[in-house]
């Protein structure tokens, strides 16, 4: 492209670029001097600088995928995405929150900085990337753990940890190992956490009610086993079950338990405790944070009414 055809030929220069993003080298090769290209991001101008040396051609608001094109533009054909946006395009069912920060690993000697919305992490320990619609990204035990080091709370750790085994299939075991082979900067939350699933936590909430039960003073639940009555017939899997008394505990979310058909299945599951004798304390995930000595103290009270009436006979399946 000559020196001068750029500007009477746009389409040609969008389709030298990425989804509309380009850098201020290439466009130099087109023809089209640096102090052009940044004169055409000024305000009020035809294009916008995403970041630095990273130039998107038109105005308005970038799409994500522009936004990512740029980034690993900015950042060099080694980049790996990694983080939240790489969990997504494994199958992770979470919104993108704005102003969340894109999440790139690169190589440890080269010296690329975060700018802008990248936050850019220099590594050692450079993963083999899985490509997906074109995208280098991160295996998902990699993309969950790098952003569970990044969080300062032990909730958001629970959920993300939990909604990765649900959604995307990773083995809790996969996490531990590595968590273990991987930095120690930021591992004390998603250790703890694993820990909690690895008991049998099929979810945040259920990380969350393990660490509640522990308030209680009562004897710890077994988490998840399979219950039948006397004539072997199928109750329930409660969430957590106290079998010297009988006493069931359900967290009782769609938000969570994603396999559940609705509520009619929570009825039927509610009868067949009824029917059987079980004693059942029903919470939401809400009371779980917002109102815990409520819930404790619920506990207590339906364990002692449980261990005061004969234990039924059910059993747990073997």
């Amino acid at each position: 492209m000559g020196r001068h055809t750029w500007a009477r030929d746009a389409e040609a220069l969008f389709a030298a670029s990425r989804r509309g993003v380009i850098t201020v080298a290439h466009l130099e090769s087109l023809g089209v001097p640096q102090r052009t290209s940044y004169r055409r991001c000024h305000p009020g101008r035809p294009w916008q600088r995403l970041l630095p040396g990273v130039i998107l051609l038109r105005t308005g608001e970038p799409t994500r995928r522009q936004l990512i094109e740029g980034a690993l533009l900015y950042c060099g054909d080694q980049a790996v995405i990694t983080g939240l946006e790489s969990c997504r395009r494994q199958g992770l069912r979470r919104p993108a929150v704005p102003g969340e920060p894109l999440h790139l690993l690169l190589p440890a000697h080269l010296k690329t900085t975060s700018s802008g919305y990248v936050l850019v992490e220099r590594t050692t320990r450079m993963p083999a990337p899985v490509r997906i619609d074109g995208l280098p990204l991160a295996p998902a035990v990699r993309s969950v753990l790098d952003e569970c080091r990044r969080l300062t709370e032990r909730a958001p750790v629970r959920a993300l940890l939990a909604e990765a085994v649900q959604q995307l299939e990773v083995a809790p075991a996969d996490l531990s190992t590595e968590l273990e082979n991987g930095s120690t900067r930021g591992s004390a939350l998603p250790r703890a956490a694993l820990q909690e699933i690895a008991h049998g936590a099929r979810s945040a909430a259920e990380a969350e009610a393990m660490a509640l039960v522990r308030r209680t003073g009562l004897p710890d639940p077994l988490w998840n086993f399979v219950l039948h009555d006397e004539q072997g017939r199928y109750v329930a899997t409660p969430d957590a079950w106290w079998d010297e008394v009988a006493l069931a505990w359900e967290i009782d979310s769609f938000e969570f338990h994603f396999g559940q058909p609705g509520y009619a299945a929570t009825l039927a599951r509610n009868n067949r405790y009824a029917a059987a004798g079980v004693s059942v304390v029903q919470t939401v995930p809400s009371q779980l944070r917002t109102e815990p000595r409520a819930v404790v103290a619920h506990l207590v009270s339906a364990y002692r009414a449980a261990a005061a009436r004969p234990r039924p006979p059910v059993r747990l399946a073997s």
